[in-house]
């Protein structure tokens, strides 16, 4: 931060006859030739005054011996965060001035007018912050070699803007996770398009999440923002093991479907003759099916049901089917239609339901606690 950094202090061998009674100012080569405070910025990493195009230094002195001793300085000042709200957090921030060699016997430092000894220029604003409040403090501080020491201090009260992180993180972070669950509408036999659709999403996540951990300082403990994306990671990840899921159930299922047709294929080969019956074809199951499996065969009626032999009743049965008054190009589609899959599973369906609400719900338990 800029300051104007102003002192007052009175020191009678300064004083002088005035018939006006208007003071007398100085540049800064006065400075070296009469006492002044020694304060310093205590957490300071790097402070200077400017000098262009001279020292920006001020010495104002009047009749009856006060001081005014003012300049111009640039602090670049230590300041404790915790970011475990980040970026919802608000932070505050102390500057602390000290005499470097007098002690509280020697020098007393107080603010002249508590918390309106402070003021700064209404246009003046953060990029990340706003400045809420500041206000000033002053109390003792002991160091064991050299004793006890006035110490001023100026507290800043700053909350960070979260539009920034809304569009470059927040936004981006949530369409993923929408964009994942579009796979649970595209058909679960279309490999390709949903395993890339997943393999893009958890990439995309990844690169988010290093891109915030980049520009923010090593910290050993977990940050809002942190828990955001990582959930929302993990809703990527579900997405893609989802699929895994329907995709490996799919593949059980459909082999179970094939060998059931060769069953069938096999049986028929061996149906009794059924001369004489218009339009009738006859299949033979194995007794493990239910009567309501043989009548849900799409594209036939069912005519009769039969047993071939007392002894292998429970083996297998003889079921007639009658086929519906169809051209034969019809009731051929009506076989090759018939399948015991369905299209849509049941996984993907409640995964549309269940996966947004459950995002829904973090969001709402999120923004509720940080905001």
């Amino acid at each position: 931060m800029t300051l104007y950094l102003r002192h007052y202090w009175k020191d009678e061998r300064l004083a002088f006859p005035s018939a006006t009674n208007k003071s007398m100012t100085f540049d800064g080569r006065l400075v070296k030739k009469i006492w002044v405070p020694d304060v310093f910025f205590v957490h300071s990493k790097r402070s200077f005054i400017h000098d262009t195009t001279t020292d920006n230094i001020m010495l104002r002195v009047f009749p009856d011996g006060h001081v005014l001793y003012s300049l111009r300085v640039t602090v670049t000042a230590a300041c404790n965060m915790d970011f475990s709200r980040f970026p919802l957090d608000s932070q505050t921030c102390t500057l602390e001035l000290e005499s470097y060699a007098y002690t509280d016997e020697d020098l007393m430092l107080y603010w002249k007018s508590g918390d309106e000894s402070l003021s700064t220029d209404d246009r003046i604003s953060l990029s990340q912050f706003l400045i809420q409040k500041f206000h000033t403090t002053s109390r003792l501080a002991f160091y064991s070699s050299t004793g006890w020491y006035n110490r001023l201090y100026i507290n800043f009260t700053l909350r960070r803007h979260i539009f920034f992180f809304l569009l470059q993180t927040y936004f981006p972070a949530t369409l993923m996770v929408m964009l994942s669950w579009v796979s649970f509408w595209i058909d679960r036999r279309a490999v390709p398009a949903r395993v890339s659709l997943g393999i893009t999403t958890v990439l995309t996540m990844s690169t988010i999440i290093t891109g915030v951990n980049a520009s923010m300082p090593r910290v050993s403990y977990i940050k809002a923002v942190d828990i955001y994306l990582w959930v929302s990671f993990v809703f990527v990840f579900l997405s893609v093991l989802e699929y895994a899921a329907v995709n490996y159930l799919t593949t059980v299922r459909d082999g179970k479907d094939r060998k059931l047709r060769e069953k069938l294929k096999e049986q028929s080969q061996t149906l009794p003759c059924t001369c004489g019956m218009p339009h009738t074809k006859t299949m033979m199951l194995d007794g493990m099916y239910s009567e309501a499996d043989a009548n849900s065969l799409a594209g036939y009626t069912r005519a009769s049901m039969a047993a071939e032999d007392p002894s292998d009743k429970q083996e297998q049965m003889v079921v007639h089917l009658t086929l519906d008054n169809e051209s034969t190009e019809t009731k051929k589609k009506g076989i090759r239609s018939f399948r015991i899959i369905q299209n849509t599973h049941t996984i993907d369906t409640y995964s549309r339901m269940i996966f947004p609400g459950a995002y829904i719900l973090f969001n709402l338990i999120y923004w509720c606690v940080y905001c």
